[in-house]
């Protein structure tokens, strides 16, 4: 991951974020099956959240490695070539690197694709002026560069519509790839124009400075992933609990109301007094009816009931 480019890493981490913490929860959500919409509650409930975290944190870490190296290749790789022979203390690797920040500062923007490795292929694509040009670079110190990969090349430009093609050799080409060469948008750099163009760029120090190459562009991109992440995890209230009655059939549970209790209702009487609970449901005709009752009961109560001598 750290030697993609960075940008790469925040987009794979933030996509790898959002698949974790919220695309399981969905995928298994969305399955009409009570095994795995089990499974798909507990991802939507933040189960796999730590892991996504992790997987994030992760990523943003290696893109803050891709950063700094690229920006310490930039300012030494190029600045500390001394001739020919410090090219050939180089690996393959290095030797692309080389080449790539060489056209970087003379304004191209660089891609740096890696996909022939050390074989061959189109290790960089170059941008500028709207055209596209594909670069192979050839670290061979015991061979020219022959007419086969010169023919490879062109292959690759009419393939990918591209607008040139440039070899860069450490070493020199045969007689029949210059040949193949002329007339044709390919250009072969050999080793002495190479190490003449660093010398150049040394004097001058001209370093186009991209974009995406400053530490503003990293840490906004990463400001952005996390109000994105936010944005996806609004809080939402927790809902009834659900209670599986048969496969595939679910019933909500909901807590009772608490009963509504009578209100108390006192009648006096000329002895003492009686509390009797009124429901607040009764209708005037039941109320009617209940006060008829309850004088008729008071009644009996006078003429049963002995006074109380006062003392």
């Amino acid at each position: 991951m750290a030697a993609m480019p960075w940008w790469l890493s925040i987009l794979i981490g933030v996509i790898g974020y959002i698949a974790i913490r919220h695309g399981i929860g969905w995928y298994f959500g969305a399955v009409n099956n009570p095994y795995t919409s089990g499974l798909g509650k507990l991802a939507a409930g933040g189960i796999y959240a730590p892991l996504a975290w992790v997987l994030l944190i992760v990523c943003w870490l290696a893109a803050i490695g891709s950063f700094i190296s690229r920006r310490r290749r930039r300012r030494n790789l190029l600045d500390s070539q001394t001739g020919i022979d410090s090219l050939r203390q180089m690996n393959w690797r290095q030797f692309e690197q080389l080449a790539g920040e060489a056209f970087r500062r003379q304004g191209y923007v660089v891609d740096e694709t890696g996909l022939g490795g050390a074989d061959g292929g189109i290790d960089l694509i170059l941008r500028k002026d709207g055209q596209t040009t594909l670069v192979q670079c050839k670290q061979w110190q015991n061979w020219q560069v022959g007419v086969k990969v010169v023919r490879e090349m062109y292959g690759l430009l009419v393939h990918h519509k591209a607008a040139a093609v440039k070899i860069v050799a450490l070493g020199d080409y045969t007689s029949d790839a210059r040949r193949f060469a002329q007339g044709k948008p390919i250009e072969l750099i050999h080793g002495g124009e190479l190490i003449a163009t660093v010398r150049s760029l040394q004097k001058t120090r001209a370093r186009a400075m991209s974009p995406l190459d400053t530490p503003l562009a990293l840490s906004g991109s990463m400001v952005a992933g996390l109000l994105l992440i936010a944005g996806l995890s609004p809080s939402t209230p927790t809902a009834p609990p659900s209670v599986v009655v048969s496969p595939g059939v679910t019933r909500t549970m909901y807590r009772p109301r608490p009963p509504i209790l009578p209100r108390p209702v006192t009648a006096p009487t000329p002895h003492t007094q009686a509390t009797i609970y009124v429901s607040d449901s009764q209708n005037d005709a039941e109320l009617r009816e209940w006060k008829k009752r309850n004088a008729e009961s008071m009644k009996i109560l006078e003429k049963t009931t002995k006074e109380m001598p006062l003392r």
